[in-house]
C-alpha cells in the first residue's frame, strides 16, 4: 500500500511539471457551494457562497457537486469546489473517485490554487470496459499535499476529503 501511494504520489509531481493544468477557476465568477443540507468537506451551507474570500473560516476544504457528466465517448466529468490555505510544503491536488455498482475508477486530478480563495475543481477521464451509465453513483474526492519525505520522495498528506452521491447525466 505504501509503495503505491508513493508511485501515485511520484506519477502526480511528474505530472505536475509538465502537464497544463486542468481547470481552477478563479475565486471571482465561481459558483457557489452547494446547499442541500449536507455537510461539504468543511464548508458549512449556511455560510458564503459568492465565490470569494473564507476569510472568516480557518480550514482548507472540498465539496463535490450532486451532478456528473457521461459523454456518448465514456468521458466521464466530475466537479465541486475547494479552499486551501497554503501550498507553501509542496503543490496540492484535487482528486476524485467515481463509483458505481461494482465499479470503481479514479477521474482526473486538477492542481490546486492554495490562495484562501473558493476555486471550481473539474476533473475529467475517458473511462471504458465497461463505461459509466447515466443514473446514481457516488464520489470521492480528496484535497492531498505532496511533501518531501524523509527519504526526498514525494509524500502524500490528506488536507480534506468528501463523499457525496452524484447522478451521472
Amino acid at each position: 500500500m505504501r509503495v503505491r501511494l508513493l508511485i501515485a504520489a511520484g506519477v502526480l509531481l511528474a505530472a505536475s511539471a509538465v502537464a497544463p493544468l486542468a481547470h481552477a477557476g478563479g475565486a471571482a465568477g465561481a459558483p457557489g457551494l452547494p446547499t442541500d443540507g449536507h455537510a461539504h468537506g468543511g464548508f458549512p451551507t449556511d455560510g458564503p457562497t459568492d465565490g470569494g474570500s473564507l476569510d472568516g473560516f480557518a480550514a482548507d476544504g472540498l465539496s463535490v457537486h450532486g451532478y456528473g457528466t457521461v459523454g456518448d465517448d465514456a468521458t466521464v466529468t466530475l466537479s465541486g469546489m475547494y479552499r486551501c490555505l497554503d501550498d507553501s510544503a509542496g503543490p496540492v491536488f484535487v482528486s476524485s473517485t467515481l463509483v458505481q455498482g461494482n465499479r470503481s475508477a479514479g477521474i482526473g486530478g486538477t492542481r490546486a490554487v492554495c490562495d484562501g480563495h473558493l476555486h471550481e475543481w473539474v476533473n475529467t477521464s475517458v473511462v471504458k470496459d465497461p463505461a459509466y451509465r447515466p443514473g446514481a453513483a457516488r464520489v470521492r474526492a480528496t484535497l492531498m499535499q505532496l511533501t518531501s519525505g524523509t527519504t526526498g520522495l514525494p509524500t502524500p498528506g490528506f488536507l480534506a476529503s468528501e463523499e457525496a452521491d452524484v447522478e451521472l447525466r
